[in-house]
């Protein structure tokens, strides 16, 4: 029973795969704020756009 213990703590692909998620949703959270942060400025960009091949 211990030797089972001891490979399941020696193992570590259960680690590696967390530390992958976990580096995957700082990615995302990053690529939100991002664009949350850049929206109004790419709307308002739109908009003008818009409006001067309206006329």
């Amino acid at each position: 029973m211990s030797s089972i213990f001891k490979r399941f703590a020696a193992d570590e692909s259960g680690a590696t795969a967390i530390e992958y998620g976990l580096i995957a949703s700082l990615i995302a959270v990053a690529i939100i704020t991002g664009l949350t942060t850049l929206s109004g400025s790419i709307t308002g960009a739109f908009d003008k756009v818009g409006l001067s091949l309206a006329k």
